[in-house]
C-alpha cells in the first residue's frame, strides 16, 4: 500500500456557512501486489480539513501505520479514522475487481440504471444564487439544494420566495443546507420563515453537538430536519444507536468518508431503518475518483429519492471518470473502463 497527499482546486470559489474554500487536501490510497506493482487498485482518503475530526498532525501517522500494517497482513483500527477506511475499502474493491475502476458492479455500472440527483447552489451573493439556481432548473433538475446561512437571511427568504412563486413544490423540490448557520436565539423564527416556502428538509440547523437540543428542534420544527455534520465523529455501533433514539430526525445524510467508509454508512442505514428513519448519500467534495466509487455503491442501494452526489465539475485538476451526467440523471458509461492508470503515477507516492 502507498499513499499520495493531493490538493484539489476549485474552478470558482465555494461558499459555506464556514467560510469560502478554494481548494481542498484529498488523499490518494494504492493497493498492489509487490510482484506486479503496475496494477494497482485506487482508492480515495477524502479528509475535510475544518469538519473531518480526524484531520490534523496525526493523519498521516495513521496512514503510515496503516501502510506497514497492510506490508505485514495485518489490520488497522480506522474507527476514528474514517477517510481512510474510505479510501482502503475503495482501493481493495478496485483491485478485487481487476484495477479498472470499477468497485461496486450493478446495473449502474453496465450503464442500465441512473441515479437521480440533487443539484446544488452554492452560497454567495444574492444575484450569483438566483443566477446558479436559475441554471439548475434550466439544466432538469427538479430537486434543488440551497445553501444558506452565509449572506443576508432576507436575501435567502427573497430568493426561496421568488423560486416558489415560478414552481410548486410538485414542480421543484426544494432543500435547504444550513451547516448550523443558526442558534438556540434565532432558529426557531428562522424555520418559521421558512416554513412557507414548502420545504422538503432542513439540514443541520444549529451546530452539531447538541443532541438534546437538536431533539426539541426536531420535535416542533415545521420543517423535516436532516442530520449531517452530527453524524461526524460517531463511529461506534453503539454511539450510532444511542446518537439516533436521542434525536431522532426525520433524515439522516450519509458521507462514507466522514462516517466510516462504506461499511459504517451502512451500519447507520440499517440503524435508520429500524427506525423509520429516512435517508441520502451526499457527496463530500472528493475528486472523480471517490466520487465514482461512492456513486457505484449508491448504485446498488435501490434508492428512488434524489440523492446528493457531485457531478465532478467543481475541480480544475480532477481525474478522468466513466460518469456523465444527463439533466438530473447521473449516468455510467462502461465504455469509460478501464479507468487510465497512467494519470495516477505522477503523484507524490509515499509508504
Amino acid at each position: 500500500m502507498e499513499y499520495a497527499p493531493y490538493r484539489l482546486r476549485f474552478m470558482n470559489p465555494a461558499g459555506t456557512s464556514r467560510g469560502v474554500l478554494n481548494e481542498k487536501l484529498t488523499c490518494f490510497i494504492r493497493i498492489f501486489d509487490e510482484k506486479n506493482p503496475e496494477q494497482f487498485g485506487i482508492g480515495e482518503a477524502a479528509v475535510f480539513e475544518g469538519l473531518s475530526k480526524e484531520a490534523g498532525a496525526g493523519y498521516e501517522i495513521k496512514l503510515l501505520e496503516t501502510v506497514a500494517n497492510v506490508a505485514l497482513g495485518r489490520g488497522t483500527d480506522l474507527t476514528d479514522f474514517p477517510s481512510i477506511q474510505c479510501g482502503l475499502e475503495q482501493a481493495i474493491l478496485d483491485f478485487s475487481n481487476g484495477c479498472r475502476g470499477l468497485y461496486f458492479p450493478s446495473k449502474f455500472t453496465e450503464g442500465i440504471e441512473t441515479i437521480t440527483i440533487n443539484g446544488l447552489v452554492w452560497m454567495g451573493r444574492h444575484d450569483e444564487m438566483m443566477t446558479r439556481l436559475e441554471e439548475k432548473i434550466e439544466q432538469g433538475f427538479k430537486c434543488v439544494k440551497i445553501k444558506i446561512g452565509a449572506i443576508d437571511f432576507k436575501d435567502e427568504l427573497d430568493m426561496l420566495a421568488a423560486v416558489r412563486k415560478r414552481f410548486s413544490r410538485s414542480e421543484i423540490e426544494l432543500r435547504v443546507d444550513a451547516n448550523g448557520a443558526f442558534n438556540m436565539e434565532n432558529v426557531f423564527p428562522a424555520l418559521h420563515a421558512l416554513q412557507q416556502f414548502d420545504l422538503h428538509s432542513i439540514e443541520q440547523p444549529i451546530p452539531a453537538g447538541n443532541p438534546e437540543f437538536m431533539r426539541m428542534v426536531c420535535q416542533v420544527s415545521p420543517i423535516p430536519v436532516a442530520l449531517d455534520e452530527e453524524l461526524i465523529g460517531v463511529n461506534r455501533p453503539e454511539d450510532k444507536a444511542k446518537l439516533l433514539d436521542a434525536i431522532m430526525p426525520a433524515y439522516i445524510i450519509l458521507k462514507p468518508s466522514l462516517c466510516g467508509g462504506f461499511s459504517g454508512a451502512s451500519e447507520w442505514i440499517q440503524l435508520a431503518n429500524e427506525r423509520n428513519i429516512g435517508w441520502w448519500v451526499t457527496s463530500a467534495l472528493e475528486s472523480n475518483v471517490g466520487l465514482s466509487a461512492l456513486s457505484q455503491w449508491v448504485g446498488t442501494l435501490g434508492v428512488t429519492m434524489p440523492q446528493g452526489l457531485g457531478t465532478g465539475q467543481l475541480f480544475e485538476n480532477n481525474f478522468t471518470s466513466p460518469l456523465r451526467l444527463e439533466g438530473e440523471h447521473l449516468n455510467f458509461n462502461p465504455e469509460g473502463l478501464p479507468v487510465d492508470r497512467k494519470q495516477f503515477l505522477a503523484l507524490d507516492w509515499r509508504g
